[in-house]
């Protein structure tokens, strides 16, 4: 058994023997739980994510109305247990539709996804390592990275032009060897498929990851893994807009939401790449209107710490200026093959400061 899995393990029987032993003492069984409140959530200026702060709650049997979710938490836990011992997974709908055995059955899907967020965030581990998997599995990924998954050994860039596609269980894979320099994530699977065709993987030694759309935890995890594991950095390209620039944001400096895990999703040296709205002036892109929702965001986010740099309220500022959006595909008004051929060599280059081609 995985580290990881023998860790998750541990945990779950320190909660269950916790409350046992209280049990046994003729006390009330209670669990502490840190807070996951919009008041204990905290962006760490060194660190650069957020993650949680010190404010913990406390379930109780004491509390008659705190008896079912504590209840829930227990069968939860015991459900997970069986499912690291035995090596299998769950997804977290599957669970649900167990729970209707139980006495204490959830009433819906975001009971039970609450419930588990409470264990996740007790516990310290991820539900994914918990055996509790989402129904979506994470990105594709293309280039010259060999990795190993149980006892199957293969190349992303030998799997067909779709790629490896990242699953929920990603810290069960091994990275065996690379071969790049750089990570480019990149938010459409049209711009992912673009840059295969285009051979991008060998002109720039990279490993193209293709987002679709909103970053999956376990595309996050794959991410962050990489760049810890390869010593690479990582670009990100996503469309000129505010939603563009959030989805980077994601991989960057993780989620509020998702504070108590931020620490394995987060890869704070990742860089946004474009489109900027520099890009969108200098590359006389085709663009749209800014909506009024869209200017609206861009005021939200200019107000987030995670967006204090210069570089990102400069490109704030002058996108509200400019009144102006545009998607990564509109490179291919010069042509299909310009994105790969002069837009990517000269971003990267500038960032790296010595030409890549």
């Amino acid at each position: 058994m995985m580290k990881h899995k023998e860790l998750a393990l541990e945990k779950l029987r320190g909660m269950g023997n916790e409350v046992l032993d209280t049990v046994l003492k003729e006390e009330v069984p209670s669990i502490k739980i840190p807070s996951r409140g919009t008041g204990n959530i905290i962006y760490n200026q060194d660190k650069r994510y957020f993650e949680l702060g010190d404010r913990t709650g406390t379930r109780s049997l004491g509390n008659v109305k705190q008896i079912k979710k504590m209840a829930q938490m227990m069968c939860v836990g015991n459900f997970c247990k069986d499912l690291v011992n035995i090596q299998k997974t769950a997804t977290m709908r599957e669970m649900y539709y167990v729970s209707e055995g139980w006495d204490v059955g959830f009433d819906n899907q975001q009971e039970s996804n609450n419930i588990t967020e409470d264990i996740e965030v007790t516990l310290g581990v991820s539900r994914e390592n918990l055996g509790l998997l989402p129904e979506e599995d994470g990105a594709s990924v293309y280039g010259d990275i060999t990795l190993r998954d149980d006892d199957v050994e293969f190349n992303a860039k030998k799997l067909g032009k779709s790629g490896y596609t990242i699953p929920p269980t990603i810290d069960d894979v091994e990275f065996v060897d690379s071969n790049v320099d750089r990570i480019i994530a990149v938010e459409t699977m049209g711009m992912y498929h673009r840059m295969v065709q285009e051979k991008a993987y060998d002109r720039f030694n990279t490993l193209i990851v293709g987002l679709k759309g909103q970053a999956a935890r376990a595309t996050r995890r794959f991410i962050r893994r990489a760049s810890d594991e390869l010593q690479v950095p990582v670009y990100i390209c996503n469309d000129g807009d505010p939603w563009g620039f959030h989805i980077a944001m994601v991989i960057i400096s993780g989620s509020a939401k998702l504070a108590h895990v931020n620490h394995d999703l987060a890869t704070p040296d990742a860089k946004f790449l474009g489109v900027t709205a520099s890009d969108i002036i200098n590359y006389d892109l085709p663009t749209d209107d800014l909506k009024p929702v869209d200017v609206s965001r861009l005021k939200e986010i200019a107000a987030d710490p995670r967006y204090k740099s210069d570089f990102w309220q400069t490109e704030i500022k002058k996108m509200l200026k400019i009144g102006k959006k545009a998607e990564q595909q509109s490179f291919s008004k010069y042509g299909l093959e310009y994105i790969v051929d002069t837009y990517f060599p000269n971003k990267i280059s500038a960032l790296e400061g010595e030409s890549i081609e």
